[in-house]
């Protein structure tokens, strides 16, 4: 690492920490031909991960539109926040850690009602009604039942 006060190309590590919840480290160098100190910060390098949507397009994955979605289902539901932020954070995990550049939409929302199930079926029902398009009552009532079943 390269001193930003003289240029040197060498340094030692005095101090090593997480930061940003573990994200991060926080590195406190020393210059070997100054003696000054200075701070560096040490990330992951995450690859890109791509949603291939239905109709074919492709765009970046956006974890504020899964987000967005279990809102709108968990209107008026005692489901937290910070519940759905672990759901979007454990999803977009699961996701990397399958280290595939690319994912399909019915993945992702097929991960967001497996987790709503859990947490709010009221929720679910709802993500589910708009993510799998029901057409009419007869479909939302087979979503029900199935929802029924599998609680006996």
């Amino acid at each position: 690492m390269k001193c930003p006060h003289c240029g040197f190309a060498d340094s030692k590590v005095i101090d090593s920490r997480p930061a940003e919840e573990g994200t991060t480290i926080r590195r406190r160098r020393e210059c070997l031909s100054c003696q000054k100190r200075f701070t560096t910060y040490e990330i992951v390098e995450r690859m890109p991960l791509v949603v291939v949507k239905r109709d074919g397009s492709c765009q970046a994955f956006d974890k504020i539109k899964i987000i967005n979605g279990m809102l709108r289902a968990c209107e008026k539901r005692p489901v937290s926040m910070t519940e759905i932020e672990k759901i979007a954070d454990d999803i977009e995990q699961e996701l990397r850690s399958k280290l595939e550049s690319e994912v399909s939409s019915d993945r992702i929302g097929e991960l967001v009602m497996e987790r709503l199930k859990a947490v709010d079926e009221v929720a679910y029902v709802r993500f589910a009604s708009v993510y799998r398009s029901f057409k009419d009552i007869n479909t939302f009532m087979a979503e029900l039942t199935k929802l029924m079943d599998s609680k006996n």
